[in-house]
């Protein structure tokens, strides 16, 4: 009887090895087939833009397709959600934006996915600030002058956003609570600018990409960027951390991320890649020319970017009584 169990034992032990062999072998060999990146947001919207250039770079630097899948819906996600539920196997990935990742799980309950949880984030990949602009016609050069405005005519003074619960909404909240501003939010759906640039409104926050072209024809006044640094691509505009707000900082970002499980050897070689293509000459010219910083931070830092990310908003939503139809 002993030698019977021995026997099994070692059949058991070697069926094992040859299972993790496979495994092992099939981590090594990926990517096999074309891999799926699904976005949050509709064609043409930042995320989207953005992603497709990435992933086009990565389909030529992994020699197998790589296909974005727009999944808009729910401030971005319901993309989330899909992935988080995919096959933890390399093949179905989520190109993340901190409104969906950050902002949702507050602002909106539940999700269909738990950011922290359900993922294994690869690689924070990009960044990108936003601007505070004022209408031509506002009396005001720096981000002093304007508070100095504001609080001189408190509730007269508005300012626009791309929409409740974006990253513009939630800086501009910030703004307002850091510095005891009595200004009102005027959401908007998309970059609209025609009532700044008009005047019916005093200020906006946009993402970089969207205004800047705005801003160098002259039609609105940058006054600040909100990332803690100044921006490589507008290394004269001051920081709102510089301007009296020390430590503000309200970005944009995007990044890679795979369902939870997925093997280690899958994420690393992902995110070999990844750096790969975003040191890319060509890559970095296209990402200059949409005024976005390459950030290429590893998985583990990009877990703590998250997990932080989520507890600074859930903490500002509260106090200032954001809501999502606000």
């Amino acid at each position: 009887m002993p030698s019977v169990r021995v026997r099994r034992f070692s059949c058991g032990m070697t069926l094992s090895i040859a299972a993790a062999a496979a495994v092992a072998q099939t981590d090594t060999a990926y990517p096999v087939k074309p891999v799926r990146v699904v976005v949050g947001f509709t064609p043409g919207s930042a995320t989207d833009v953005t992603a497709r250039i990435f992933a086009q770079r990565l389909s030529e630097s992994f020699g197998v397709p790589v296909a974005v899948e727009n999944v808009p819906g729910v401030a971005g996600t319901l993309g989330g959600a899909r992935v988080a539920k995919a096959a933890p196997d390399g093949y179905t990935l989520y190109y993340g934006a901190n409104g969906a990742m950050t902002i949702a799980p507050t602002l909106l309950g539940k999700i269909g996915f738990d950011p922290n949880a359900d993922f294994a984030p690869i690689g924070l990949l990009l960044t990108m600030p936003s601007i505070l602009a004022v209408n031509k016609y506002l009396p005001v050069k720096s981000v002093q002058e304007l508070v100095a405005l504001a609080r001189k005519h408190p509730g007269q003074l508005a300012y626009a956003s791309p929409g409740a619960g974006t990253p513009q909404h939630i800086g501009g909240e910030l703004m307002k609570l850091t510095a005891k501003l009595d200004i009102t939010h005027v959401p908007y759906k998309g970059a609209v600018f025609t009532d700044v640039i008009g005047g019916r409104v005093a200020m906006t926050l946009q993402n970089v990409a969207a205004i800047l072209p705005t801003v160098r024809e002259g039609r609105l006044r940058a006054l600040a960027v909100t990332s803690l640094k100044r921006s490589p691509n507008l290394p004269d505009l001051p920081t709102l951390s510089e301007s009296g707000f020390p430590g503000f900082e309200a970005i944009s970002w995007f990044g890679l991320l795979a369902p939870a499980r997925t093997p280690a050897a899958i994420t690393s070689k992902l995110y070999q890649e990844a750096i790969k293509v975003m040191e890319q000459s060509e890559t970095r010219t296209r990402f200059t020319q949409l005024s976005l910083d390459i950030a290429g931070t590893p998985g583990t830092e990009f877990a703590d970017v998250i997990r932080r990310d989520i507890e600074k908003w859930a903490k500002l939503i509260k106090q200032a009584g954001i809501t999502a139809g606000e």
